[in-house]
């Protein structure tokens, strides 16, 4: 198939690397990006093709990736509509719905997907939601798409995405925010900043690759590293009269009642 991506931007960026990295030809990848600098960055990092032009970006293409900030897809979308022929159409922009989108571009071939920024070193994870016009050949085509930049979970119900934009797409800055806490912690403790950042990351690093690895439920693997009246114990008593948990979840339902805000703000316009 050939993928058209409409933005050239870090996650457009991300996703040709991993297709490229799982054998896809580079002619089979088209960017349009009106930055110049931009097109010249992705045709010598990748040798892909990059225009400026929609008419000629789409040509000849399969499957055609939206890759623009949320505020610009409605105008792009109905700029693209009169050149579509029955497309795949992917969009990565937070928060707007396959209805606002099928309706903008008058089509109902619609995935939406909500990829994080791990997928820039192919250890992404991305909800996706279908359209029912989408067919099952299509829907192998966006699971290419979207594996190869890590793991994907299909969605029966699409208002799950913005639970899925709450929990994995906007759950990098939260693992970022606690790595950070940890490492003012290391530095109050004497450590110097290279000493407490290599301390923090390979810790993070090392829990999630031993959850992952791990059948067992993270409370079990959790209650393994706490002795009764040891230290991680009295750092977890900290952390429960602090409601560090509760207020994790709170986070979380915001940016999850966020995006639902994002929907009904950009689907009006």
């Amino acid at each position: 198939m050939n993928i058209c991506f409409i933005g050239g931007g870090n996650m457009a960026t991300a996703l040709i690397g991993g297709l490229l990295g799982q054998g896809y030809g580079a002619q089979q990848i088209s960017v349009v990006e009106i930055n110049a600098e931009n097109r010249l960055r992705l045709r010598s990092d990748f040798s892909v093709r990059t225009v400026e032009s929609l008419t000629e970006g789409v040509a000849d293409s399969q499957v055609i990736v939206f890759a623009v900030k949320p505020q610009q897809l409605r105008v792009v979308a109905q700029q693209l509509a009169p050149l579509l022929n029955g497309q795949l159409l992917i969009s990565i922009a937070a928060g707007i719905r396959t209805v606002d989108l099928a309706r903008w571009v008058g089509s109902q071939t619609v995935v939406r997907a909500m990829p994080n920024t791990p997928a820039l070193i192919q250890c992404g994870m991305t909800g996706l939601y279908a359209m029912s016009a989408v067919s099952s050949a299509q829907r192998e085509q966006a699971q290419a798409i979207l594996a190869a930049v890590g793991e994907t979970l299909w969605l029966q119900d699409e208002a799950m995405v913005d639970a899925v934009t709450a929990i994995s797409g906007s759950g990098p800055a939260y693992v970022f925010y606690l790595i950070e806490a940890l490492q003012q912690a290391a530095l109050k403790l004497g450590f110097n900043d290279e000493e407490a950042r290599r301390l923090s990351v390979a810790t993070f690093l090392g829990g999630s690759k031993l959850a992952a690895a791990s059948a067992e439920d993270v409370s079990v693997l959790r209650a393994r590293v706490t002795s009764k009246n040891g230290t991680t114990e009295r750092a977890l008593l900290s952390l429960e009269e602090n409601q560090v948990a509760a207020h994790l979840v709170q986070a979380a339902l915001a940016a999850d009642a966020r995006s639902r805000e994002m929907g009904d703000e950009l689907g009006k316009s």
